[in-house]
């Protein structure tokens, strides 16, 4: 049996490895992230890599015996530009303007690191949200749920009532594709 870390600070990713039953150790992981690319799947890969790199480099001294780090990083992605986590609530309200009536990507790379091996995959889930007006922007923005989410909302939220549809892993749009994580860890053996 191995002892999962999450290199992740985000309630979401803990909700996630939870509701599939997996038990682990949160340890967010510090540092400073770098982009070297402007490829989508490339960008959430590298993060994903660096947070589980900084994640096994903070905890090396009491790592646990066989241990497995997770990290992971989720972006969205319209017209070929990358949307972080809004600056402020005009960005926020830019983000959503750009987003709304239209179909997006949210990508999430994921790092599985242990000892003497490394996966790193991205997931892809396109999002098509319904129109919002000026007002309804201006409300959610109001909420303060956009404020730590790339792309300035969170499917899981009061941005729920904006989503047409998804194509795609649902949770990986919500931060971590728990079943294909599960289905890595199974077919490894690293649970």
């Amino acid at each position: 049996m191995k002892n999962i870390i999450l290199a992740s600070q985000s309630p979401r990713r803990r909700e996630l490895l939870t509701q599939i039953g997996l038990e682990f150790e949160v340890h967010p992981a510090g540092g400073e992230e770098i982009i070297t690319s402007i490829d989508p799947v490339e960008v959430v890969k590298s993060l994903s890599t660096q947070k589980a790199a900084a994640g096994k480099e903070e905890l090396e001294p009491q790592l646990p015996e066989n241990w497995l780090v997770i990290g992971a990083d989720t972006i969205v992605v319209y017209d070929g530009k990358i949307l972080g986590k809004p600056k402020d609530e005009a960005d926020a309200i830019r983000m959503l303007r750009m987003l709304q009536g239209q179909t997006h990507s949210v990508y999430t790379g994921v790092t599985l690191l242990e000892t003497g091996k490394q996966t790193t995959f991205a997931e892809e889930t396109k999002v098509s949200m319904y129109p919002m007006t000026e007002e309804e922007i201006a409300w959610y923005v109001s909420t303060k749920e956009p404020m730590d989410k790339a792309g300035a909302y969170g499917i899981q939220g009061l941005c729920a009532r904006f989503v047409e549809k998804i194509q795609g892993d649902y949770n990986n749009v919500v931060g971590l594709p728990v079943g294909r994580i599960y289905q890595k860890l199974k077919k490894e053996e690293s649970f």
